[in-house]
């Protein structure tokens, strides 16, 4: 695999193995991206990415971070989402959307305000798997009943939809970072006794029903991934063995590719981040789940980059802070690799 080699997924064929990973601006205003979005999401399709992802958007109000956070739940965010598109898809890279539910670590400020619980009028009511606050400072979330499991995985059904029609090219759930897909996973956090709780089956429920009711609205071959936490870096909570099994099963249910980072569950992991430190678990969910998988975390080199696919640790190269840095990093991997690639006709004279 070469980092520049064309790959498909489902329906659509990327021209190349670089992504935009998800990334929260907290720039909205009623969960409507604006021109800021525009420019974010639209620069790094100029810069050359092979897909590129909205930041985590929610698919219900209470479902967000924050209220700085876009969501996709409402035609006026859905029309505001298709011009995005549109610009993304014309200028070659595949425009994809992250879908989430932020659970108990919801209603929180914006990080430049703290990023703790919403006071006032802003504020709402988080939910969970069970009535654990995520840390003493952040709101006590409402252990969800079956009337609001119900609603979550209508809601994610009903944005997959949207998303369809805003014209997005790839979905991916969010179950990772310890919001409300992976606080279901992770026994840290889940302490319920029913069918959504309990054995590793009954965790990953909640996951699986979302899978097939986004698939209602969104089917194959339309291209599907999910994000993952591959640990907890806790010992007693979700660990790569239970995501290994997990990936299996997401193959079975029509997911093309598991995403593949770890933590944030719990405010006291232990985690020593280094230079593709989370590699080793996508190669891990790759090898033993027969399924493509993308690599993330602390990847800031085109070299580094082409190694993991060379070694076939991952099938996509993930990219969150260094594209933040650079918008134009494709390029200049591209440059570094001895590739030959087209940037805007605009820019030409650059290159």
């Amino acid at each position: 695999m070469h980092l520049f080699d064309r790959v498909r997924f489902g329906n659509v064929e990327l021209r190349n193995r670089i992504v935009v990973s998800p990334m929260c601006e907290y720039s909205a205003i009623d969960g409507v991206p604006n021109d800021w979005h525009f420019v974010h999401l639209g620069s790094r399709a100029v810069g050359g990415a092979g897909l590129v992802f909205t930041e985590a958007t929610a698919v219900s109000p209470e479902g967000r971070i924050s209220p700085g956070d876009t969501g996709l739940y409402n035609d006026e965010q859905q029309h505001a989402w298709a011009r995005i598109v549109k610009f993304v898809a014309e200028h070659g890279a595949a425009p994809g959307i992250q879908l989430a539910h932020a659970g108990r670590k919801g209603s929180t400020e914006v990080p430049w305000r703290g990023g703790k619980a919403v006071t006032g009028d802003d504020a709402w009511t988080s939910v969970a798997p069970s009535a654990i606050k995520f840390e003493d400072d952040y709101p006590m979330p409402a252990e969800l009943d079956a009337a609001g499991i119900k609603k979550i995985i209508v809601d994610f059904a009903a944005s997959a939809k949207r998303a369809r029609d805003a014209g997005f090219q790839v979905i991916e759930v969010h179950a990772a970072h310890g919001y409300l897909v992976h606080e279901f996973l992770s026994p840290l956090s889940n302490h319920r006794s029913d069918a959504y709780g309990g054995s590793l089956e009954n965790r990953a429920r909640l996951l699986r029903e979302i899978i097939a009711a986004v698939r209602r609205e969104w089917p194959a071959p339309r291209a599907l991934f999910v994000r993952v936490s591959a640990t907890d870096w806790v010992e007693g909570g979700w660990d790569i063995g239970e995501c290994v099994q997990l990936a299996r099963w997401l193959k079975d249910d029509g997911v093309d590719l598991i995403d593949t980072s770890s933590g944030g569950v719990v405010p006291y992991a232990k985690i020593a981040p280094r230079p593709g430190f989370q590699v080793p678990f996508a190669e891990r969910i790759r090898r033993e789940a027969n399924i493509a998988t993308g690599a993330v975390g602390l990847i800031t080199e085109a070299k580094q980059a082409q190694e993991i696919l060379d070694r076939g640790d991952a099938d996509l190269i993930i990219m969150a802070r260094e594209l933040l840095r650079d918008p134009y990093f494709p390029l200049r991997a591209a440059k570094e690799l001895g590739v030959k690639v087209e940037p805007p006709v605009q820019y030409t004279r650059a290159w």
